[in-house]
């Protein structure tokens, strides 16, 4: 399919457990309940879907599909897309190996293969944090494009591997490789706009009015609709975040209000991954 004037990529992270129990080490069941509440915003949010007949990606790790195996059932049967995000929610970029990094990828792998029969051509990196390893291991993997980088904002990219890193003269940039980057931004994810955390040193307040947020977004997606051709408008968001009641009511108007603007459509990251890539062999 070629790349609409405008794509909207609904993208949802459904972490559920995993990032309380992983990286952050939780025992407290009240810390964990904030992850078991992932499964009602699943809920709500296909909902929401497939009442537009909207398909969208969702990024889960192995121990969600493992651990919430009904939920993945009900994405799937939707329609929309599973893609790769760790196993227990591991940031690559703090991993001590290479092979550590490929141990991880692989049981998630298998976690995907067993539980939904599937494999993904997608992967995002938990906390949006590759290693540099990690498009080499993509790559051998075979998958097809990935959606942690920051690069750009509305326009697909290839990435790269060999990049030499210098703070005494200029960066050498790696070659381009066959892996399709679906970049992502801090701005256009519900995390740090919402989500409250409390660390004894340091408090994340989140919890903005959904008002706010979708000013944000509504502002972005017009600067790319007016000034960026066949732009890719990529929200990052979260079951257990956007699920809330007047977030839900805030996707909702703003979904809504993207249909109302000339040549919009909403995609699957990976069929807009392979528009794109279409559009570079047509050169």
């Amino acid at each position: 399919m070629p790349l609409a004037r405008a794509t909207v990529c609904l993208s949802f992270d459904f972490d559920a457990l995993s990032v309380w129990i992983g990286p952050r080490g939780s025992t407290s069941p009240s810390a964990i309940s904030r992850g078991e509440y992932a499964v009602v915003g699943v809920q709500r949010v296909l909902k929401v879907l497939a009442e537009r007949s909207i398909l969208a990606t969702f990024y889960v790790p192995g121990h969600t599909i493992e651990t919430y195996p009904k939920s993945i059932e009900a994405i799937l049967s939707a329609g929309h897309e599973l893609g790769h995000h760790g196993y227990l929610h591991e940031n690559p970029g703090a991993l001590d190996s290479k092979d550590e990094e490929r141990r991880i990828l692989e049981r998630a792998l298998q976690s995907m293969k067993t539980v939904a029969q599937i494999t993904p051509t997608g992967y995002r990196s938990p906390s949006w944090d590759n290693s540099p390893n990690t498009t080499d291991l993509l790559l051998e993997y075979g998958f097809r494009y990935e959606s942690s980088l920051m690069a750009d904002d509305f326009s697909p990219y290839w990435c790269r591997t060999g990049d030499q890193l210098h703070t005494d003269r200029a960066v050498e940039f790696g070659s381009p490789i066959d892996l399709v980057e679906m970049p992502v931004s801090w701005v256009l994810d519900d995390f740090p706009h919402f989500e409250f955390l409390r660390y004894p040193t340091v408090v994340f307040p989140g919890l903005s009015a959904g008002s706010k947020v979708e000013e944000i977004w509504r502002d972005e997606f017009t600067f790319m609709h007016r000034d960026v051709p066949n732009g890719v408008f990529t929200l990052t968001m979260h079951p257990e975040i956007i699920g809330r009641g007047y977030r839900i009511l805030m996707l909702e108007r703003l979904i809504d209000w993207f249909v109302g603007h000339e040549g919009v459509e909403f995609a699957r990251l990976s069929d807009t991954a392979e528009a794109w890539r279409s559009t570079q062999s047509a050169g």
